[in-house]
């Protein structure tokens, strides 16, 4: 079995379930592991019976919608539940599908989520930091139940994993993900289809956002961060999609000599940031966690409500202090021959 104690539990559930109606949550601004979560788990369901539904606080972005089909996709303001019960998919903590959707489930029942900073804020929650994905868990727990994945689903869970893996270049790529990628082509997924809608689409309003956010990057801290700021008016400049965000960080992750590069968005009175590391020990989420956000030690982001001339000083002192932690606990470990290291 790919997870011995999730995938029973995973299958118990869903036998007890008292309704056949499930509504599939994801995350604010979805990514390409939250809508190819629910777009499988919402079709494995329904085949096992449910009558599902996917809802989300954001519209699909553009670059996903083929992963869709014709899979119900609503806003919560424009739907309300009908004797639903709730799964979040892709979600660390009871805030990240949104307000609205926090309202109308205010009980969630199932949680199936691979953050390291997940809060365990369903009545189930079905969590593995370990795994590089929730599509990786999901396709685990349904090979391990027998639950059938057709075409539609398996190209789902493929593109989530291949998306929150970089394309298998982050450290949480695993020997399991590239079984379960295979088991998933086997199934139909298609990974030049993938390709071409994720990466070989890009609008001009997407490559104006790239421009303006190349631009804004400075280093900091000697060097070892590279901070890119979007400001708040960037979107009606450049006409590009808030979603049209995801990737621009790495870009400055990438430049030599740089551990963590950040994204923030100024908003005027709120900033959103997104932190990536090269390394698991700089552990982005506890800097994320400072500014009430969290996710991975290599992928982490945040919301906070401070105006950028409040915020960017805090931030700049929390990354030093974390390079100053990080440091002195490597130092340690060389002393007295890495025992006692990160």
């Amino acid at each position: 079995m790919y997870y011995d104690e999730l995938s029973p539990a995973f299958e118990r559930f869903v036998e007890a379930l008292d309704t056949k109606k499930v509504a599939v949550i994801g995350h604010a601004r979805p990514d390409g592991d939250c809508i190819g979560s629910q777009v499988a788990l919402s079709r494995v369901l329904r085949g096992q019976g449910f009558d599902t539904i996917c809802v989300n606080q954001d519209p699909v972005p553009g670059k996903l919608r083929f992963l869709c089909g014709e899979e119900p996709f609503v806003r919560p303001e424009l739907w309300k539940p009908g004797g639903h019960v709730s799964v979040c998919v892709d979600c660390a903590d009871a805030d990240r599908p949104g307000p609205l959707l926090k309202k109308r489930f205010p009980e969630v029942h199932a949680n199936v989520d691979h953050h390291v900073s997940n809060r365990l804020f369903a009545r189930q929650n079905f969590i593995d930091s370990s795994s590089a994905a929730t599509a990786e868990i999901l396709s685990g727990m349904f090979f391990d139940n027998d639950y059938p994945i057709d075409k539609i689903a398996a190209q789902a869970l493929y593109v989530g994993i291949a998306t929150d893996t970089g394309q298998f270049r982050f450290p949480a790529t695993s020997q399991r993900v590239f079984e379960i990628c295979g088991r998933l082509l086997h199934l139909g997924a298609d990974p030049a289809v993938a390709s071409n809608h994720l990466y070989e689409r890009e609008t001009m309003g997407k490559m104006r956002l790239l421009d303006a956010y190349l631009s804004s990057l400075k280093l900091e801290c000697d060097g070892r961060v590279c901070v890119g700021v979007l400001p708040k008016d960037i979107f009606e400049k450049t006409g590009a999609e808030a979603g049209e965000t995801e990737g621009l960080v790495d870009y400055a992750r990438s430049i030599h000599g740089v551990d963590i590069g950040v994204i923030i968005e100024d908003r005027g009175n709120e900033i959103k940031g997104s932190l990536r590391a090269k390394d698991g020990r700089y552990r982005v989420n506890d800097l994320a966690a400072l500014f009430n956000g969290g996710g991975h030690t290599c992928a982490a982001g945040f919301t906070v409500h401070m105006t950028m001339e409040v915020f960017y000083p805090k931030f700049l002192a929390a990354l030093r202090e974390q390079f100053r932690v990080v440091d002195a606990a490597n130092y340690e470990g060389k002393d007295d021959g890495g025992r006692s290291g990160v």
